[in-house]
C-alpha cells in the first residue's frame, strides 16, 4: 500500500490484502466522522492520512487491532489535536479531542466522531455542485477511495502536480461555498445522489475502457468504482438506481478476463468465450438487476442493467434476445435521451431488422454536435457497412474511427478490421 507523505521507512510496508482492503474501507468512515465534528476537510484528511500511514507501519508487526476503526479514529484525532494546538482559535475543539484521547488512554471505549458511517455524506460533499465533473471525480477518489494523488494522476494520464492542484482547488471551493457536513434534503438530495452516481459511473467507465494509453482497461480503477458503489448501496439498499448501477458494473466487469486475447488484442462481445466470464459476478449482477427493476421508479441505470442482464442471460452471442435489447434501448431513449444511447440502439436495431435499418438510424446522428468526432459513431457505421456488403466504404470508416481514439488497443482493433475489408489494388 502506498501512502502519500510516507517518507523513508525502516523497511518496505507490507500489508496483507485483507488489511489493505480494511484500511481502504475504514479511512473514509473515519474521515467522515472527523469532518462531521470539526468541519476542517483538509486538516481532517491530513490527520486520517497520518493514521493510515501509522497503521501501514505498525499493523504488519503488531497485528490488526481488535477495533481497527476505533484505532484509526483515535490516532487521527490525536494528529488533529497536535495541529490544533498551534492554533489558539481552536482551543475549545482541542480540549474536546484531548479529553477523548485521555479517556482512551484510561481504557475507556472512545466513541470518536464517525461511529455511524458517514461515507455517504462524504461522497455527497465530494460531489458538491460548485465543483466541475473532473474535480468531483478526483476528490472522490482521493478522499473516499483512498487513492494517492499520484495514483489518480496516473489513472487519468495527467501530471501529479496538475492533479494535486485540482484536488486542492476542489477543497478550497467547497470551503468557500460554506458547505456543511450533512446530507442535503428533499430534491437537493436526489440531485446530489444523481451526481454521485454519475461520478462513480465515470470512474468505472474509465477503468473498464481506458480512454487513452496502451492498456484497454484499468482493473484497479473499475474495482474501486465497484467498491464505492457497494458502499452507497449498503446505505441506500432500497434505491433502484443505486442497485441498478451496481448491477451494471458487475455484469460488465464480469467480462474483463476475456476482453483481450493472449496477444493483448481486443475481443468484441460477440466473439468472447462466455464460459470464462466471472460467473459469481454475473449471478450477483443478475440478482441486483432484477431487484432494481422492482423499484417503484425507473431510471437509466436500471434500464442499462437490464440490457447488460439480457446479454449475460444468453449462453452465446447468437442466442441474445435482440428484440428485448432494442426495446430496452427505446425505453432508455425516452427517459434519458442521449446520442450515445441512440448509437447503441442502432446496433440492436441492425440485429433485429438488418444493417440497413441500423445505418438509417445512424444517419440521424450525423448532425448531432455531441458526437462530432466521436470514434464510436464511425466504428459502428463501419461495422454495419461491412455487414451490408460494402467493404470499401467500411474500410474508410474503420480508419476514420481508428484516428479518432486515443486508446492503443482500440486503434489496433479498428485498423485490423480495416485490413480485413481493404479493397484490392
Amino acid at each position: 500500500m502506498r501512502v502519500k507523505g510516507a517518507g523513508p521507512l525502516a523497511g518496505p510496508v507490507r500489508l496483507s490484502a485483507s488489511a489493505e482492503g480494511l484500511l481502504r474501507e475504514l479511512a473514509p468512515q473515519v474521515l467522515g466522522g472527523l469532518v462531521r465534528r470539526y468541519g476542517q476537510f483538509e486538516g481532517c484528511q491530513d490527520a486520517v492520512q497520518e493514521a493510515v500511514l501509522a497503521a501501514a507501519v505498525r499493523w504488519p508487526a503488531e497485528g490488526v487491532p481488535g477495533n481497527p476503526r476505533g484505532w484509526l479514529a483515535t490516532v487521527a484525532a490525536r494528529r488533529l489535536v497536535d495541529e490544533m494546538r498551534s492554533d489558539r482559535a481552536r482551543r475549545v475543539r482541542e480540549s474536546a479531542v484531548a479529553a477523548e484521547a485521555a479517556a482512551e488512554a484510561a481504557g475507556a471505549d472512545v466513541r470518536v466522531p464517525g461511529d455511524c458511517d458517514d461515507t455517504l455524506v462524504l461522497l455527497f460533499l465530494c460531489c458538491h455542485p460548485v465543483l466541475s465533473a473532473a474535480s468531483r471525480t478526483a476528490l472522490t477518489l482521493r478522499a473516499v477511495g483512498g487513492l494517492t494523488t499520484a495514483e489518480i494522476a496516473r489513472a487519468f494520464l495527467v501530471p501529479e502536480g496538475t492533479m494535486a492542484a485540482r484536488i486542492s482547488r476542489a477543497k478550497q471551493r467547497i470551503r468557500a461555498a460554506g458547505s456543511t457536513f450533512a446530507l442535503p434534503e428533499g430534491a437537493d438530495r436526489e440531485e446530489r445522489l444523481r451526481v454521485v452516481l454519475q461520478v462513480l459511473y465515470l470512474v468505472f467507465n474509465e477503468g473498464y475502457t481506458a480512454s487513452s494509453g496502451g492498456a484497454l482497461h484499468r482493473a484497479d480503477l473499475a474495482g474501486e468504482a465497484i467498491r464505492l458503489t457497494r458502499m452507497v448501496h449498503a446505505q441506500l439498499p432500497e434505491d433502484g438506481e443505486v442497485c441498478g448501477l451496481l448491477a451494471l458494473m458487475l455484469l460488465t466487469h464480469a467480462r474483463r478476463g476475456v476482453r483481450t486475447c493472449a496477444a493483448g488484442e481486443l475481443v468484441p462481445l460477440a466473439e468472447q468465450d462466455r464460459s470464462r466470464w466471472d460467473r459469481g459476478m454475473v449471478a450477483e449482477g443478475m440478482a441486483l438487476a432484477k431487484a432494481a427493476l422492482a423499484a417503484p421508479a425507473l431510471g437509466p441505470y436500471q434500464v442499462q442493467a437490464a440490457i447488460a442482464a439480457t446479454h449475460a442471460d444468453a449462453a452465446t452471442a447468437a442466442e441474445t434476445d435482440w428484440v428485448q435489447v432494442h426495446g430496452l434501448y427505446l425505453v432508455l431513449e425516452r427517459i434519458a435521451p442521449n446520442p450515445v444511447v441512440t448509437l447503441n440502439r442502432a446496433v440492436a436495431l441492425a440485429e433485429v431488422e438488418g444493417p440497413a435499418a441500423g445505418l438509417a438510424l445512424l444517419a440521424g446522428l450525423d448532425g448531432d454536435g455531441r458526437l462530432a468526432g466521436h470514434h464510436r459513431l464511425a466504428a459502428v457505421r463501419a461495422h454495419l457497412l461491412e455487414r451490408s456488403g460494402e467493404p470499401g466504404a467500411a474500410y474508410g470508416w474503420y480508419r476514420e474511427a481508428a484516428r479518432g481514439t486515443a486508446s492503443v488497443a482500440e486503434q489496433r482493433y479498428l485498423l485490423g478490421r480495416a485490413s480485413r475489408v481493404r479493397p484490392g489494388p
